[in-house]
């Protein structure tokens, strides 16, 4: 069942994972799950989610492209990992020859299910999958492309979603928001559409994402008596940047106390920002920008708001990470993140394109620091309740070793 690496296909493995080839006959045994994603970045959406399944019995296989990121998740969660080039954008020639590699690698790992997300990998992951004959297909759902496409292009990826729903037994979604969109788009039948309690894909570690002090704001030249702005994700179009900037050059006119921590790095991604943006944000006196943070928990301590002002997502992990560090949070009524608040008491929800509503929002927070605390409070508890790290993971190992067949199941020993 071992794989012999090509320059195209690379292995590693974390710490105390045997390499394929020299795996123990009882390791063999337990099933094997292969975890795909197009990017490395997208890896920072699978801590926890691919140590819990390793922890439950699962062998586990991460595929993405190459990355630090990559590498990084495969040692923490102690999986084995294989690199494999997939481009993000639409590009049919090298995307034909990423199809062939993974059916190359699906076919000679031979594993008992396969889960594929991000929209290049859902499609060809699932695809290879289903040449392959894999038992056990799941499409992973984090979110729609397509909400924030036009034209031709938006055609494209509402199809790539159909089919790669259609090659996958069963999709799970992150929200349900998400799951009634994919719905009425009719990506698949309302009955192939799954959401694991309500929502998330890895719950919030409420130890590690608490209220208490930080560094941040030293580090950053803010003072005590700062007004700290935050955000926290891809630094581009989609979330929201070019309108929370806008609306942050009022604020700061209004409130001279305000700062803007943006907490992540430009993407070079299709929605990038400008290059006249990022200069302005780049060279702005009253903005930080900290590029790729690996553990933002101090710095959600050291906000007294977050804004997220997306247009489309999943279901964001930042608002939820936020919330149980006692931060209320400001975002959109778009798809995904509109599940992640409830208004009026963990945070507020704002249309999406509006700076005037960004800056009523924020200026109504920050002039009223009581009610931040109240939503603070209440925000941390909701987190709590509904999205602590333990539950979230218990529901999707529960839902994955309920996919595999019985003798598979009884095969699954608990790992440290």
């Amino acid at each position: 069942m071992g794989i012999i690496a090509s320059p195209s296909v690379q292995v590693s493995c974390g710490p105390g994972v045997p390499a394929p080839l020299t795996e123990g006959v009882s390791a063999r045994l337990r099933p094997l799950i292969v975890v795909g994603v197009t990017h490395s970045q997208s890896c920072l959406a699978l801590t926890g989610r691919l140590r819990a399944l390793r922890t439950a019995g699962f062998r586990v296989t991460l595929i993405s492209s190459p990355g630090r990121i990559l590498d990084r998740t495969a040692a923490s969660q102690g999986v084995e990992a294989f690199t494999l080039p997939i481009a993000r954008k639409i590009a049919p020639f090298a995307d034909l020859i990423s199809l062939a590699r993974l059916c190359r690698l699906l076919y000679r790992i031979k594993p008992d299910m396969v889960e594929f997300s991000t929209p290049k990998a859902g499609l060809l992951g699932s695809l290879a999958a289903a040449v392959c004959r894999i038992p056990c297909r799941v499409y992973v759902l984090r979110g729609l492309k397509l909400e924030t496409a036009k034209g031709l292009k938006r055609r494209i990826l509402l199809a790539a979603e159909r089919l790669a729903a259609a090659c996958a037994h069963r999709v799970l979604c992150n929200s349900e928001s998400l799951r009634s969109e994919a719905a009425a788009l009719g990506v698949a039948p309302a009955g192939k559409l799954h959401l694991l309690g309500e929502g998330s894909s890895n719950g919030v570690d409420m130890a590690r994402f608490s209220p208490g002090p930080s560094t941040v704001r030293r580090k950053c030249g803010f003072s005590a008596r700062d007004l700290v702005i935050g955000f926290v994700g891809r630094l581009t179009r989609d979330k929201g940047l070019p309108e929370l900037v806008q609306a942050f050059e009022v604020i700061r006119c209004v409130e001279p106390m305000a700062k803007l921590m943006l907490v992540g790095w430009f993407d070079a991604a299709e929605d990038h920002v400008d290059r006249h943006l990022r200069t302005a944000i780049e060279h702005h006196p009253q903005i930080r920008v900290t590029g790729f943070v690996p553990d933002p928990a101090d710095y959600y301590r050291a906000m007294d708001l977050m804004v997220l002002p997306t247009w489309r997502e999943g279901f964001p992990n930042s608002v939820l990470e936020a919330a149980a560090s006692g931060v209320p949070v400001i975002t959109t009524h778009s798809t995904g993140s509109r599940d992640s608040v409830v208004p009026e008491v963990t945070g507020l929800l704002i249309p999406p394109g509006y700076p005037e509503a960004i800056i009523e929002a924020v200026l109504t927070l920050l002039r009223d620091p009581e009610r931040r605390k109240r939503m603070g409070g209440a925000a941390r508890a909701w987190v709590m309740r509904h999205y602590a790290d333990e539950r979230v993971l218990e529901l999707t190992v529960e839902f994955y070793r309920s996919l595999l067949a019985p003798e598979r199941t009884a095969r699954m020993v608990p790992s440290i």
